[in-house]
């Protein structure tokens, strides 16, 4: 009996030790999922304190408190592509100023023509006196050039190769874009051949490269007047592309390629750009919607210089035009030098709420001269400023028939009289809300005031 009792005994025992062990390991289970609880309340918590939704999570994640944001200055880079194939040496593709405000999430991106005119001697000018050559330099020329034009301090800059776009494009599975015109062009030289047909297509990593690269046809021929032709028209593609591919990065999908995507950066972006820096910008970038992206290019004008020979062809930037462009789009001054939530360029005004009016009577018209005759240019420019028209003149190649193109909301009840002060034009439509301009008419052989 004593031993069986002592069996007892040692079997109570055990189990008393076993409920012990389990209560502890219940307790500290409890004590872990309430601080696993906890750690979730707070993060939410402090999610929520800096903004919410992905954006604060993420802002939470690197450190941030709901003061960071406020204090993160807009965010500006001078963007530079560069083809590999031409060498280290080459002169810059593309020169683009981008900048982001993580607080308005607004976002500008402000083409530069690589053939701006920089140098002092209009009569000695050569080609080094182009904007593009300070590249072979350095890119700090580059940089100071582009701050002295635009009176920006901007100190950061990306030198990034032709193959990040490529890479980048086909990471994310092509992009749908509506290419403006039929492409062919090749140049053995650069073991380059460039074959696109106009259309909405899938456009991938090597599409991407040629339809970038294009300026004119084999044949001479390039994107029309009214798009912008020869390097205006290219820069209006590299921008609206690089738009495309922005809203396709962007995608929630793609969240998961971001390895990936980063990976293509390094290998193939050169910046002066410190990735602790960047990364206070990641939380709130992730919200950017593209819809808050103004594109353009600086003002200006195409000139042959030096003045005497006309040798060289070059871009000759409107100082007045570049100064308004960068307090509209940088400072939020508008042309009348009041600062307001609104946005006003030329006669188009866009309120907050993204409706637009028209004052006719301050319609901004650039004339471009197709007839081959100065004395119709002028005839034409007169009669558009008894109007009341504010006008600006240049050169364009020959054309048959006056062209009168809508690049704003401007009425048709405008746009009719605008055709029967100059006598003739057919009145076509290219939306450019981010133009400068709300009209540009061409003027033909047609033209007879």
């Amino acid at each position: 009996m004593s031993n069986k009792k002592t069996q007892t005994q040692k079997k109570n025992k055990t189990k008393n030790k076993k409920k012990k062990k389990n209560t502890i390991i219940k307790k500290i289970l409890i004590l872990m999922l309430l601080l696993i609880i906890a750690g979730i309340a707070w993060f939410l918590y402090k999610s929520h304190r800096n903004g919410g939704g992905v954006s604060g999570m993420l802002a939470t994640v690197v450190g941030h408190d709901e003061n960071t944001k406020k204090n993160l200055p807009e965010l500006k880079i001078l963007l530079l592509g560069v083809s590999t194939d031409l060498g280290d040496t080459a002169p810059t593709d593309t020169i683009m100023i981008a900048s982001y405000n993580p607080n308005t999430q607004k976002a500008n991106l402000i083409s530069i023509p690589r053939d701006t005119y920089i140098g002092k001697n209009k009569n000695k000018a050569t080609p080094s006196d182009k904007i593009n050559s300070l590249y072979s330099i350095s890119v700090d020329k580059t940089l100071q050039a582009v701050n002295d034009l635009t009176g920006l301090d901007i100190k950061y800059y990306a030198v990034i190769k032709t193959e990040a776009l490529i890479e980048l494009v086909d990471a994310i599975g092509g992009v749908e874009f509506d290419i403006p015109i039929d492409m062919y062009y090749t140049d053995p030289t650069q073991n380059l051949v460039i074959n696109l047909k106009s259309g909405l297509q899938t456009v991938d990593g090597e599409k991407a490269e040629q339809l970038l690269r294009f300026r004119k046809n084999n044949d001479g021929t390039t994107y029309s007047e009214e798009y912008g032709d020869n390097d205006t028209g290219r820069m209006r593609t590299q921008r609206d592309f690089i738009m495309t591919v922005m809203k396709q990065t962007l995608k929630p999908e793609n969240i998961f390629k971001l390895g990936e995507i980063l990976d293509i950066a390094q290998k193939n972006v050169e910046t002066n750009v410190d990735i602790g820096y960047i990364k206070d910008y990641i939380p709130y970038a992730v919200e950017f919607s593209t819809d808050n992206l103004t594109t353009d290019v600086i003002p200006g004008e195409n000139k042959q210089l030096p003045e005497q020979t006309k040798q060289w062809w070059f871009f000759e930037a409107d100082e007045d035009g570049v100064e308004e462009m960068i307090q509209q789009y940088f400072y939020g001054v508008t042309p009348s030098g009041e600062s307001s939530g609104n946005t006003t360029t030329g006669a188009t005004t866009t309120t907050r709420n993204g409706s637009q009016t028209t004052s006719d009577s301050k319609l901004k018209i650039q004339l471009l001269n197709g007839s081959g005759q100065e004395s119709k240019l002028k005839q034409a420019k007169e009669l558009l400023e008894e109007k009341g028209y504010q006008v600006t003149t240049s050169e364009t190649s020959e054309i048959s028939k006056t062209i009168i193109n809508n690049q704003k909301e401007v009425n048709e009840e405008t746009l009719n009289e605008i055709k029967t002060t100059i006598g003739a034009g057919s009145i076509t439509s290219k939306k450019n809300l981010n133009s400068k301009t709300d009209l540009v008419i061409i003027i033909g052989n047609d033209f007879n005031a």
